[in-house]
């Protein structure tokens, strides 16, 4: 009997072209497919709640599939590991209701970006964080970031140009921290547009670093262009840290 299962899933992006599947390219969600439909004997089709880029890792991206199998969830999950690269974990799997859909149900979502601006290059964190030349004033980072928070509509922070749906998003919170040599951005909304935390990271650094003032995100964001943002941060230093549900 069919029944619809809620995977947990976390990966380490470097090497893979995103999250959707592409023809000839290694994906994430190509690799799952892939692995659960040599165990359901047909292909199957993997719902994720949202689209990583290139590069971009995550730790608890979530997702839907309906197998129709006689495993439990946890030989399912077993099974999936044993076969998956070693660059993706199967976190959980569990039985959910017909109706779940890892994309459409998802309430928020929690990014988190990291930057090193410490003399010493962090060798074994390499894959993981930005290199910055120089530690950026957070103070008026958070000053700018208090102008992208509540809902705005975020069509300079959109690296889509062909975006032809609505670009309105609500962002809940923007948390910036300095610990050592490591500058944490933690960003959480009801969803985020095609770069749009990238965007959002390299506007805020251009903050920090002088070149912009926090209230010229005003302008930015009454502007709706992209090319009144800042720069789009490295892939390597963003990692999808939850997906909120009921």
């Amino acid at each position: 009997m069919e029944q619809n299962y809620k995977l947990t899933i976390a990966y380490d992006g470097t090497r893979f072209f995103g999250w959707e599947r592409q023809p000839g390219k290694d994906t994430i969600q190509g690799k799952l497919e892939s692995v659960l439909s040599r165990l359901q004997g047909h292909p199957v089709d993997v719902t994720g709640a949202g689209r990583t880029d290139a590069g971009v890792h995550a730790r608890a991206m979530t997702a839907n599939v309906v197998l129709d199998v006689e495993e439990t969830p946890e030989s399912i999950r077993d099974y999936l590991n044993r076969y998956l690269p070693d660059t993706i974990a199967v976190r959980e799997v569990k039985e959910a209701s017909p109706r779940f859909h890892a994309r459409y149900n998802a309430l928020g979502k929690t990014y988190r970006y990291i930057c090193f601006d410490g003399p010493v290059k962090p060798v074994f964190d390499r894959k993981y964080v930005t290199l910055l030349d120089y530690r950026p004033d957070v103070e008026r980072m958070q000053q700018a970031a208090a102008y992208l928070t509540g809902e705005h509509d975020f069509a300079s922070f959109c690296g889509n140009p062909k975006m032809n749906k609505s670009t309105v998003r609500t962002v809940d919170s923007i948390r910036i921290q300095q610990k050592g040599d490591y500058l944490t951005l933690y960003f959480h909304g009801d969803g985020f547009l095609q770069h749009m935390v990238r965007i959002m990271t390299g506007t805020l650094l251009e903050v920090g670093f002088h070149r912009m003032q926090p209230n010229d995100v005003i302008t930015i964001l009454q502007g709706k262009k992209r090319s009144l943002a800042g720069p789009t941060a490295p892939a390597q230093g963003l990692c999808l840290i939850e997906v909120d549900y009921n």
